[in-house]
């Protein structure tokens, strides 16, 4: 069971961290644009249980790589550090339509889609990849994810520690734990 250990930070100024990135040794990845859709459960609330289901469109409509992702809640109170499950499906416009329509289907209800520039980094620590996402939220800001996949509990601890040591490394402050939906539905 994968979980994914996370932080969030608000970026002043991206520039700023981009040329630290580049300092550490930090490997620019790809510029991707991606849009997500949010839903509803039928019968519970996730904002409540601080669970997510989304579909993710990475790319453009006809080429789009997608994907459908459930959050399960946060496991700690400092880091978004929570179960994840993504799978892939099919690439293209029309696979992210049908699922929409299976999802409405069976009940559940769209929320809001969350648009974002996303430029990925990765930095190898001790053997692992860090993943760090700057990322530019259409009417949310700028703001550096770091993250690092983990296969079980164990390794979560480490994987913070290196989150948090990279924080720091990076000048970060004010860890944000809301996700990019629920700052948007607060605008």
């Amino acid at each position: 069971m994968p979980f994914e250990v996370e932080q969030k930070y608000r970026l002043p100024d991206p520039d700023v961290i981009l040329a630290l990135l580049t300092a550490l040794g930090a490997v620019a990845q790809q510029t991707v644009t991606q849009l997500d859709t949010y839903y509803a459960h039928p019968a519970r609330d996730f904002a409540t249980t601080d669970e997510a289901l989304r579909i993710r469109r990475v790319g453009s409509a006809e080429v789009a790589k997608n994907c459908i992702t459930y959050k399960g809640p946060k496991l700690d109170a400092a880091t978004k550090t929570r179960r994840e499950i993504e799978l892939p499906l099919a690439v293209g416009e029309q696979s992210v339509t049908q699922w929409d329509e299976l999802l409405v289907a069976l009940s559940f209800r769209r929320v809001a889609e969350v648009s974002k520039s996303r430029q990925i980094f990765h930095l190898q620590r001790d053997g692992q990849t860090i993943e760090l996402a700057v990322d530019n939220v259409q009417d949310v800001g700028d703001f550096i994810e770091l993250e690092i996949v983990v296969a079980n509990e164990a390794e979560i601890a480490p994987a913070q520690q290196k989150i948090a040591t990279l924080a720091s490394e990076l000048q970060l402050e004010g860890a944000q734990r809301r996700s990019y939906l629920e700052m948007l539905l607060e605008n």
